[in-house]
């Protein structure tokens, strides 16, 4: 069997926008409410995480789009990683780690001095992936407010 490779690159093209939108709207649509702080993100990438200093990366396998991730700033070398999606049939094949890991490495490469975020109880694998890459469980106070109902884990990772 050939190993797929998967290739991450920036978000660059309104093609790849609207894939960081429907990634997203798959999985929150299904297991929770899309929230007014996700339209905000999802219909305008570009001016509510690039022009403002983040990213959002686009994996692909072959041709075909098959995750993303969001790095947003909120100031002083913090940034939220946000909106980490994996098309439903690409579950499983390890790429959400490979994503994960693309992120970190951009973050750094950003000037983040450390990252967090929110996710789910709901989102059980999510949570063991940030978990074995070294994100801690945090208070939701030592990092702030966060916009979605649906975050009951807080965790964040210190970068070196």
């Amino acid at each position: 069997m050939l190993e797929t490779v998967l290739t991450i690159t920036s978000m660059k093209t309104p093609d790849e926008a609207r894939a960081f939108k429907t990634l997203n709207e798959e999985w929150i649509a299904r297991i929770f409410t899309i929230e007014d702080a996700d339209w905000v993100i999802l219909n305008d990438p570009v001016e509510n995480i690039v022009n403002r200093g983040g990213d959002v990366l686009i994996a692909r396998a072959g041709d075909s789009i098959v995750g993303c991730v969001a790095l947003v700033p909120t100031g002083a070398g913090v940034f939220e990683l946000s909106k980490m999606s994996v098309t439903p049939e690409s579950r499983g094949l390890g790429y959400g780690r490979i994503i994960i890991h693309a992120a970190i490495d951009r973050a750094r490469g950003l000037g983040a001095r450390s990252l967090f975020l929110g996710s789910s109880t709901k989102l059980p694998n999510a949570v063991h992936l940030y978990e074995s890459v070294g994100f801690k469980h945090v208070p939701v106070e030592q990092i702030g407010p966060m916009p979605y109902v649906r975050a009951d884990v807080f965790m964040e990772l210190e970068l070196k």
